[in-house]
């Protein structure tokens, strides 16, 4: 892939910050834009290789990263002190090994219980160019037919309560803001156990690169077993 320049990069007119901000003010869940530091704004852009001419290059260099929801969702940027990991650092010995690698995916936001999203660049399915949710209730991949574009206004004012309605708790507000947003909540029995009532489960926090390493682990065995067994 051929580097690009920051300077290149960059975009005078500001339409990706633009829009993204437009869709701020008509947000209609809680939403909270973490301060930016420009040199780490301006690393991470260049680390992606994405101009701000798009969202998620205004993000990226805009933003620190975003907190949706009373931080129930957490969208990458270029990291701050609520939230450490950028998107390029973030995605490094997961998506890619180095930078200006071809990659099959990109992490772009993660959420309190171990729920991750991704642009699929190709290895997740033949629609490249969409999201993709990774759910921790049964640990596979599942398409969201949205854009990245479109996932973002999903978060800004889409029924968050509906789609995690069999994933949040008594008091879940207070324990994920308390938390920080490189963490989650691990539960016991584990989300992907067939045990129904969350309301009954153990919970404490753990690392996102924790829970992340533990279920790609656990996809990658259930894959290996099936396989087996189809000889």
């Amino acid at each position: 892939m051929k580097i690009r320049a920051i300077e290149e990069l960059l975009d005078s007119g500001g339409a990706g910050w633009k829009l993204v901000t437009e869709w701020l003010a008509e947000a209609t869940n809680e939403i909270r834009v973490l301060e930016r530091d420009i040199a780490k704004g301006t690393a991470a852009l260049f680390e992606t290789q994405v101009t701000t001419r798009s969202t998620m290059g205004a993000i990226i260099f805009h933003t620190g990263g975003i907190l949706v929801d009373h931080a129930w969702i957490r969208i990458l940027g270029s990291g701050s002190t609520e939230m450490q990991r950028s998107l390029p650092t973030w995605n490094q010995g997961k998506a890619f090994v180095n930078y200006g690698e071809s990659i099959p995916f990109l992490l772009v936001a993660d959420d309190a219980v171990g729920g991750f999203f991704a642009l699929n660049t190709g290895g997740l399915g033949k629609d490249q160019g969409r999201m993709y949710y990774f759910a921790p209730d049964c640990l596979e991949w599942e398409p969201l037919e949205l854009t990245y574009s479109a996932f973002l206004s999903w978060t800004f004012t889409g029924d968050l309560a509906d789609f995690y309605q069999d994933f949040r708790w008594e008091g879940w507000k207070e324990e994920v803001l308390n938390m920080g947003a490189d963490r989650v909540m691990s539960f016991y029995p584990l989300l992907w156990v067939d045990f129904k009532d969350l309301e009954e489960r153990k919970r404490k926090t753990v690392s996102v690169e924790e829970t992340w390493g533990l279920q790609m682990d656990l996809r990658d065995q259930s894959l290996s077993k099936r396989e087996n067994e189809n000889g």
